[in-house]
């Protein structure tokens, strides 16, 4: 993930978050025995941007033709320090260009760009794999949990494309959903969303739903992330009688909230504001 305005490093929120651009990251998490976490916030001299490239740093994102390439060279955080370093290309199926309010007053957007795309891997240590992909954005002019304090999204493959599910409850604890069908050829169309539909919590005991058939139980099936206010794994649910297995992030804002949180936060999200491109030292 590319960050300008990274808005889960505690640096950021330290600063009042005046300056967007001098917290900037590229974020990169792996799974499984050798996973590892990168999220480094750096000053506003390590970014660079142009039409087709996103610099943070030593790692960038770039349209080459008609695919995605994604070049990492970070270092992970605690516990498990080392160097990640590689490619991710993403090939996209079709792009979307379609922009989604967030939020009534449009101070959040999302924007699926390429819900439907193979991806191709080969990050160290030991990541080499080719399958589904995804690629899209969210950017906005308020904080998260200034507005939000709960929600979930998942992206789930179907036969036929594949669908996706944003549901949020804002402050003042009006719901908005979000169910969305992206075809192969370039067709997107609003759903009506299945029921929502509660599993097991986080390891952290963050509270977890997604969408699904009338009396389906979700169920995750492979974790990836767990932090105190926050919850990513493979989830299996069904969606009019067929079975998927998608990408769900749950996202409690009012944890994120508490000041308590910043300072662990700050172990897993150094700053790195020295940072220089070597052709503009000195």
């Amino acid at each position: 993930m590319g960050f300008i305005g990274s808005v889960f490093s505690p640096w950021y929120k330290w600063s009042g978050r005046r300056d967007p651009a001098n917290h900037c990251c590229i974020n990169v998490a792996t799974y499984g025995p050798k996973g590892r976490f990168t999220m480094t916030d750096r000053g506003r001299e390590a970014l660079r941007q142009s039409q087709d490239v996103f610099e943070v740093g030593p790692s960038s994102m770039r349209w080459d033709g008609d695919r995605l390439v994604i070049e990492v060279n970070e270092i992970s955080s605690p516990p498990l320090i080392s160097r990640v370093r590689g490619t991710v290309t993403l090939h996209p199926d079709a792009l979307f260009g379609q922009v989604h309010d967030l939020t009534p007053d449009g101070a959040h957007h999302w924007q699926p760009f390429a819900p439907i795309a193979r991806i191709e891997v080969d990050l160290s240590p030991g990541h080499k794999w080719q399958g589904h992909g995804y690629f899209d954005a969210n950017f906005g002019t308020a904080a998260l949990e200034d507005d939000f304090n709960y929600w979930t999204w998942g992206r789930f493959p179907r036969s036929h494309g594949a669908t996706c599910f944003y549901d949020a409850v804002l402050r003042d604890g009006s719901e908005q959903a979000t169910a969305l069908h992206f075809h192969p050829d370039g067709r997107m169309e609003h759903i009506a969303p299945p029921p929502r539909a509660r599993f097991k919590r986080s390891l952290w005991a963050v509270r977890r739903e997604t969408r699904a058939d009338a009396g389906v139980v979700p169920r995750q099936v492979l974790p990836m992330l767990d932090a105190p206010f926050y919850a990513r794994s493979a989830v299996q649910t069904t969606i009019d009688g067929e079975q998927s297995v998608g990408v769900h992030e749950a996202l409690d804002l009012r944890r994120y909230a508490q000041p308590l949180l910043k300072p662990m936060l700050a172990v897993r999200v150094p700053r790195r504001a020295g940072w220089r491109f070597e052709d503009a030292a000195g």
